[in-house]
């Protein structure tokens, strides 16, 4: 059975407010695909002859793929897929093994959500800066003279999009819907006037089409899938998105606006290139409008790549605090954009990084056409993972009976193996960027968790048990007023600063909270159930705090809400005290040296606790300790 639907009886009128807002944020990706996609499919690094056969089969392909790929696969099924409302492959991978820790095949899939994670940074790379190329580039078919301004100019919007992040995008964001549609309903518009001129395009909507294309050219219409799949690039962002519009309004967005809007001007396109042919193969997206146009269409062209690459700029910021928050990144200083908004939020770290190596793709790459042999690659092997982990939820989440899952997942991954197989043939030509990209962020991930978990084993091993602790301790030691509280990354033994500070101050205060923080395999966590309290006797008391990973964690105002551990925590009175771990050469049979070296030079770069659990400056006291993985 499938899961019921959250929001289904959302009222109508929000329903439309939200899918309009979705326009602007979840389908600026896959939006401005009609800038190349067309036209790297017959001009890029497998050309194809320009006739009605490779072009009619390819306007089939696309269709029947956004089909399948879009409207089936993640519209229809993997959005029902949801960890409390929240969706994206970290969210997914946090459903799947929290259901099914006891497997031996976790630890697999796992990776693939991991891995699927990494390979989403190359994308978010590569996003920002083929679309907003392929968006300024219509200035030098509208008038050659401008051709020079094409990478200055990308260049300054890329720059001038990176640096207002900090001020937060909510002001802005509330343009992206009118704009995108005003966007969608020219590109429609202009694909409908090109497709009366010559309406047996029309005829592409047949799947027998693209059997034909096979049929004919079988390698010509294998290579061009590397090309054709970049029309359903940004699929996988309504996925992600999902937690912040809920899923009745992105399928109302697709079904409604963007689908019909895309298919109109690929098949207006197609229409062109049946009349005009290599004329046309230029730009046939900015060439469906006529030239006294054409300087507007790059206005309101760029204004969606723009869109786009915001987007997926957020998106980076939004997965980089999922993996935080689930142990596969150190702590980085997360700043938050909008009082009202808790999903809006800028990372400073990620921001700059992106932006240098978007800057670097543009100044390299020189051209939306170099740059889309660069792109595919790493949607194609998302796509390909999440239809991995829709079988993991089919059969072991949702009980599907065989008959139906397997034809099913047979047919997506036809489809998604052969897109991706496809793009493995542009590996020479740029698609080693992302596979790069992806492999040393999957590298660096996985090092964090695998450090991180050696690191609370090793803790946890020399830790005192707390009730010998206690006995022993709250007699001999000197008791001084206030409330200390010792962060603790385990719920057992005695924290290590405070050995620490009893060894060295010899004082121990009138109460003593062992606090650890944890973040739950679900993306929110109840007020009711964020604070669990054990009362260990003599003034010490053991408080568990749990946030869900899209939140934030903010130990102050949780325990402000404490009312069961004595008298009200008031800061003034409290003292925090963390220990800083500085990782020592170890013989033990752990990681690997170099691995090992990486996560000791992570250790050292993360934000220190005291800035990401929100606690106040001059209560906080950090003790060192040192520790062998």
């Amino acid at each position: 059975m499938l899961p019921d639907e959250h929001g289904a009886h959302a009222h109508p009128q929000g329903l439309w407010k939200l899918a309009i807002a979705a326009v602007g944020v979840v389908f600026g990706d896959i939006g401005t695909s009609p800038l190349y996609a067309f036209r790297e499919t017959f001009a890029g690094h497998h050309r194809l002859d320009l006739d009605t056969l490779h072009i009619m089969g390819v306007i089939s392909l696309m269709f029947w793929s956004m089909m399948i790929v879009v409207t089936l696969k993640y519209v229809t099924i993997i959005m029902r897929a949801d960890n409390k409302g929240e969706g994206g492959s970290l969210a997914l991978l946090a459903l799947i093994s929290g259901r099914t820790k006891e497997r031996r095949w976790t630890r697999g899939i796992i990776l693939l959500g991991v891995f699927a994670t990494a390979l989403f940074y190359g994308d978010s790379m590569i996003t920002p800066a083929v679309s907003v190329l392929g968006a300024v580039e219509g200035l030098s078919v509208a008038s050659p003279a401008f051709s020079d301004w094409v990478i200055p100019l990308a260049i300054i919007i890329l720059v001038g999009l990176f640096a207002i992040q900090r001020t937060g995008t909510a002001r802005v964001g509330a343009f992206f819907g009118p704009i995108m549609l005003i966007y969608f309903a020219t590109i429609a518009v202009l694909g409908i006037l090109s497709i009366l001129k010559t309406p047996q395009v029309l005829q592409a909507f047949s799947p027998h089409f693209a059997v034909l294309f096979f049929a004919h050219d079988p390698l010509a219409a294998f290579l061009a899938l590397g090309s054709v799949v970049l029309a359903v690039t940004g699929a996988e962002a309504l996925y992600a998105d999902m937690g912040h519009f809920g899923r009745n309004p992105i399928r109302v967005s697709w079904l409604v606006f963007v689908l019909p809007a895309l298919m109109c001007n690929y098949m207006g396109q197609g229409a062109l290139l049946i009349r005009d042919g290599v004329i046309a193969l230029e730009s046939p997206f900015y060439l469906l409008a006529p030239q006294s146009l054409q300087l507007p269409l790059v206005g309101i062209a760029t204004a969606a790549a723009i869109i786009a690459s915001q987007a997926v700029i957020s998106g980076a910021f939004s997965v980089t605090q999922q993996a935080i928050q689930l142990g596969f990144m150190p702590r980085l200083r997360i700043e938050h954009t909008s009082a009202a908004t808790a999903g809006q939020i800028y990372i400073p770290l990620i921001n700059w990084l992106l932006m240098a190596m978007v800057l670097l793709l543009v100044v390299t790459f020189q051209s939306s056409s170099n740059l889309t042999s660069a792109y595919g690659i790493a949607v194609t092997g998302a796509m390909l993972i999440d239809t991995c982990l829709l079988g993991v939820v089919l059969f072991v989440l949702w009980k599907w009976k065989k008959r139906y899952a397997i034809p099913l997942l047979a047919l997506f991954l036809l489809v998604d193996g052969a897109y991706f197989a496809a793009n493995l043939t542009k590996v020479p030509d740029g698609g080693w960027f992302p596979l790069t990209v992806g492999f040393v962020i999957f590298g660096l991930l996985t090092t964090w968790s695998k450090g991180r978990k050696l690191m609370m084993e090793r803790l946890r091993e020399s830790a005192m048990p707390v009730k010998i602790f206690i006995e022993s301790a709250a007699n001999s030691a000197t008791r001084v007023g206030g409330t200390a509280v010792f962060m603790t990354s385990t719920p057992e033994g005695v924290p290590h600063a405070l050995l620490h500070n009893l060894k060295h101050n010899k004082v121990l205060h009138e109460r003593v909270i062992l606090l650890t923080v944890k973040i739950i395999d679900e993306p929110f966590v109840a007020e009711k159930k964020r604070v669990e309290i054990e009362d260990l006797g003599k003034g010490f008391h053991r408080m568990v705090i749990r946030y869900g990973f899209m939140q934030d964690a903010d130990v102050p105002a949780a325990l402000k809400r404490v009312h069961s551990c004595g008298a009200e925590f008031k800061m003034m009175d409290t003292s925090f005290f963390l220990a800083r771990q500085t990782l020592l050469p170890s013989a033990k049979p752990g990681m690997m040296v170099w691995r090992e070296k990486v996560f000791a030079w992570m250790l050292r770069n993360a934000e220190s606790a005291m800035e990401f659990f929100k606690l106040p400056t001059n209560r906080v006291v950090e003790l060192g300790s040192q520790v062998e993985i």
